[in-house]
């Protein structure tokens, strides 16, 4: 019987164990290149017990942005950058993949270039604020993609899957939820065009089955993985019948034989009903792969999971902001670290990474004493 602990064989990639770090925006690259800092070596260096990191999301172009100081991947820069982190990463044995993130609407024309307006399949603006240099801002009101602005972006797509590669990732996530670009041609709320890219499920299925393949022209399908969050409404996301929308989507995964499906099955603070986790069940039956499942799981909850093989592993988030040694802790029942949520997102090293590690909380408990 397999537990968090036990080692998991992922296509070429095998993790030490099924704690996984979930992809946690933490706001601290540069925000005039959109590169990593030095900063972020040591924060993913620390967290390398995890049995794969999946990095914060990443964006492929300067138009994907949607929040100040959020790392890209789309320039040799960034390559250069990321190169140093994923080197820590590697030298402490763990493993490390990117998230190809696009954020469509949920942005402002003052994160973009040249003031532009954001890109999302319809024109609707989003009830959203927006994270600028300037304060929280209402999303600006979206320009509809045209064909071009889709083939285009999917050119964006695989070369930020070729820089992934560049920098020495193990593999790349794509994040197709939580209200952003991807997401956001799937749901019919945010997606209202009457042509191939609108209308039917099949329509709204097609841009993402499309960067699916150019990622894959880059990756091998056993190194690319998808991120879904099927009932989720952040970022102002709906969708009328995502059962059907999404058995759909998990049909097209399944022929693309993508190595992880990771679910957002839970927000932070949100309830789940039980017609969600109907949703949930009945779509998890039907994906063939690894499932990693992620919704403010604690020790016990993802012991349960993997046990019972409802998922093959746990995306933790928070526990990993403030618990860089959190596979650890988890072993031997240790006490947990409680994330300084003021620091999330302000910059800097407090709360990034000075959370203490089990020796350290030892050394200063014996001197406190």
């Amino acid at each position: 019987m397999a537990d968090l602990f036990t080692p998991l064989k992922m296509g070429p990639n095998e993790f030490k164990n099924r704690i996984f770090m979930a992809p946690l925006t933490r706001s601290r690259a540069d925000d005039d290149t959109d590169t990593p800092t030095d900063m972020m070596v040591e924060y993913y260096k620390q967290r390398a017990s995890a049995g794969l990191i999946i990095s914060e999301a990443t964006q492929i172009s300067p138009m994907g942005k949607g929040y100040i100081k959020t790392p890209g991947i789309y320039t040799d820069a960034h390559v250069a950058a990321w190169k140093k982190i994923t080197d820590a990463v590697h030298s402490d044995g763990g493993k490390i993949f990117c998230q190809l993130w696009h954020v469509g609407r949920i942005s402002h024309s003052l994160l973009l270039p040249e003031g532009e307006k954001p890109l999302a399949p319809s024109a609707i603006q989003a009830d959203v604020q927006a994270y600028t240099s300037e304060g929280e801002q209402q999303c600006s009101i979206p320009k509809a993609m045209t064909k071009e602005d889709i083939t285009n972006t999917i050119s964006e797509y695989k070369n930020a899957a070729e820089k992934a590669k560049e920098a020495g990732f193990d593999g790349v996530e794509i994040h197709s939820a939580n209200g952003y670009l991807l997401n956001q041609f799937l749901e019919d709320k945010t997606n209202q065009r009457s042509d191939e890219y609108g209308g039917s499920i099949e329509n709204r299925i097609r841009f993402l089955t499309e960067v699916i393949e150019a990622v894959c022209d880059v990756w091998p399908k056993d190194q690319v993985g998808i991120r879904l969050s099927p009932t989720g409404h952040f970022n102002d996301i709906d969708d009328s019948d995502p059962l059907s929308l999404y058995s759909a989507v998990i049909e097209m995964l399944n022929e693309k034989e993508l190595t992880y499906l990771h679910m957002v099955e839970k927000f932070p603070g949100a309830d789940i009903s039980n017609k969600d986790f109907y949703i949930l069940t009945e779509l998890i039956k039907k994906w063939d792969g690894l499932y990693m499942a992620n919704g403010n799981y604690n020790y016990m909850d993802g012991q349960d999971a993997v046990r019972s093989e409802r998922a093959d592993a746990i995306a933790y988030g928070r526990p990993f902001i403030s618990n860089p040694d959190l596979p650890k802790r988890f072993k031997i029942g240790a006490e947990l670290n409680t994330p300084d949520e003021a620091t999330f997102y302000q910059g800097g090293e407090k709360g990034y990474t000075d959370y203490p590690f089990l020796q350290e909380a030892d050394d200063k408990t014996a001197v406190a004493a």
